[in-house]
């Protein structure tokens, strides 16, 4: 697959199945995910792989998030944010790994560069036949779950990228022009 193909067909697999990549795949992800824009080599992101026991763990600092939020929500809510990492084989979770105060590159550029490292994660497993789907919602800025992820106080969860063997088919893409999207200074 060419780089324009990738580019201009990726898109999210919300039905993903065993198995999750390889050692192989993941490594060739991670070596995208590397190549993001990093203004002063900061490599401001790490990453934390869950798979097998890991998104059961997961899955209860999710609930433990729903309690704290309120304490009298039901079994039926804490087992349905128990099962939400449990729909795909593996997640990354994208940390951007903020360095404050460093001359020149600003906490926003350093969380843009962590975002520029998910996509080149999403893009090196379209380019590798594997699924993917880019999820945040509340859980990426709940306090127990930033806790749970021991981000420090300036740390961001960019993205929870969801991993495995497509489970259904690509839907097909809408056709966008560009124009609507650019404005031309001439």
């Amino acid at each position: 697959m060419d780089a324009l193909t990738l580019l201009h067909e990726r898109s999210s697999m919300g039905k993903l199945m065993e198995p999750a990549p390889s050692a192989g795949q993941l490594g060739a992800m991670y070596q995208a995910a590397l190549r993001a824009p990093d203004h002063k080599e900061l490599r401001p992101w790490r990453f934390i792989e869950f798979s097998g026991e890991g998104r059961e763990r997961l899955g209860e600092l999710f609930a433990e998030a729903e309690f704290q939020e309120d304490p009298s929500v039901g079994d039926e809510a804490l087992n349905a944010a128990r099962k939400k990492p449990l729909r795909a084989p593996m997640i990354i979770a994208v940390i951007a790994k903020v360095t404050p105060e460093i001359e020149k590159v600003p906490k926003m550029e350093q969380v843009i560069s962590a975002g520029c490292a998910a996509h080149g994660l999403l893009l090196a497993a379209h380019a590798q036949g594997l699924g993917a789907m880019w999820r945040s919602g509340k859980y990426a800025f709940d306090p127990v779950v930033r806790k749970g992820l021991s981000l420090d106080d300036d740390d961001e969860v960019v993205a929870f990228i969801y991993l495995g063997t497509p489970g259904g088919r690509h839907k097909p893409l809408p056709q966008h022009n560009a124009d609507d999207f650019v404005e031309r200074w001439d």
